[in-house]
C-alpha cells in the first residue's frame, strides 16, 4: 500500500510493550509519530529510542504520542529496553509494537525488498488528530534519524494549520513566517497580522510568527 500525504492512515491492532494497541483509538485526539526499526538490539536504533524517550516532555507539550515498531517480539523488545536504559541513560517511556507477522510493516509499506526483503526500513510517519498522514520520511538502515527535525516539522504543521502562513527554509519556532499567497484581502491581512509584514515580492510577504 502506498500512503500519500493527506491519506487517512491504516488502522490496526497489534501487541506492544504496553499491551495491545488499537491504533486509531490509541491516538484519540492527539498527533502521532509512528517510526520503525529494522530489528531489536541494533546500535543505531538503540540511540534513536533513547533520544526519543528524552524528548517526551517536548512531545507532550505538542500533544504528540510516540509509537515505535520493530519486527521482533514483545519479549525481545522488553529485553532490549534494558539495554537502551543502560546505554542511553533513560527509560523508554512509550510503547514499542511487536510486528512479528509484518502486518503493520506491510500496511505502511515499511519493507523495501531492494533494501532488505525481511527487515523494515527506518520510516517516520507524522499523523494529525484527524488520522491524516502529514509527513513521511524514509532513511536507510545505516543513518540515524534527526528527531529535532521531526519536532521542528510538528511545530510547523501545528502553526500553519492555525494561521494563514507557511514556514521558510530552516525555520524554527519563533522565526518569521510567510503569509500564504492565496491571502490577498488587505483588510483580512491586517486583521490576521497586526504586527505587519514586509513584502519582498508580491508573492513573498514576511511577518513575525503570529502566535508569539
Amino acid at each position: 500500500m502506498t500512503l500519500r500525504l493527506g491519506d487517512i492512515v491504516p488502522d490496526f491492532t497489534q501487541d506492544s510493550t504496553e499491551g495491545p494497541i488499537h491504533f486509531h483509538d490509541w491516538l484519540g485526539s492527539s498527533w502521532g509519530i509512528l517510526f520503525s526499526h529494522p530489528k531489536d538490539f541494533t546500535p543505531v536504533c538503540t540511540t534513536e529510542l533513547g533520544y526519543t524517550a528524552k524528548l517526551k516532555p517536548e512531545f507532550d507539550k505538542r500533544n504528540v504520542k510516540v509509537l515505535a515498531l520493530s519486527v521482533d517480539s514483545v519479549d525481545s523488545h522488553r529485553n532490549w529496553v534494558g539495554d537502551i536504559a543502560e546505554t542511553q541513560g533513560t527509560a523508554v517511556n512509550y510503547p514499542i509494537l511487536a510486528d512479528t507477522d509484518r502486518k503493520v510493516s506491510d500496511l505502511y509499506d515499511m519493507i523495501h525488498p531492494n533494501a532488505n526483503d525481511t527487515l523494515t526500513v527506518r520510516s517516520v510517519f507524522i499523523i494529525d488528530p484527524k488520522k491524516k498522514l502529514r509527513l513521511s520520511l524514509t532513511y536507510p538502515a545505516s543513518t540515524g534519524r534527526n528527531f529535532d527535525e521531526i519536532l521542528r516539522v510538528i511545530d510547523s504543521l501545528q502553526l500553519t494549520d492555525g494561521y494563514s502562513v507557511a514556514t521558510p527554509v530552516n525555520w524554527t519556532d519563533g522565526d518569521d513566517v510567510i503569509i500564504v499567497p492565496s491571502l490577498q484581502d488587505p483588510a483580512l491581512i491586517a486583521e490576521k497580522f497586526p504586527k505587519g509584514y514586509k513584502a519582498l515580492k508580491p508573492y513573498l510577504r514576511v511577518t513575525p510568527q503570529p502566535n508569539r
